[in-house]
């Protein structure tokens, strides 16, 4: 089974995480499909900190890949502000 999921680089208390495609099998830092985007929490923007290739994400959970908890709430946040407000 495939799942969409954070790998972890960067150094010590400064993360820096890959938005992967891997078998869930593999090791969290191991081996991987495809590369979606990153995150880093510690960038000083949002919009620096964040990156998804949203198109991607949505062709691998149509074929039956799981996201992670982490993963959902981070496209939610990237489709949030790719749409702009009604009103």
């Amino acid at each position: 089974m495939l799942t969409i999921r954070l790998a972890r680089h960067g150094a010590k208390k400064n993360p820096f995480y890959h938005i992967t495609v891997a078998e869930s099998t593999s090791p969290r830092d191991g081996r991987f499909v495809e590369r979606l985007g990153f995150y880093s929490p510690v960038a000083r923007n949002a919009a620096d900190g964040l990156r998804l290739n949203l198109e991607r994400y949505e062709y691998w959970t149509s074929v039956g890949a799981q996201p992670s908890e982490k993963v959902q709430a981070l496209a939610k946040r990237v489709r949030r502000a790719i749409v702009p407000a009604a009103g």
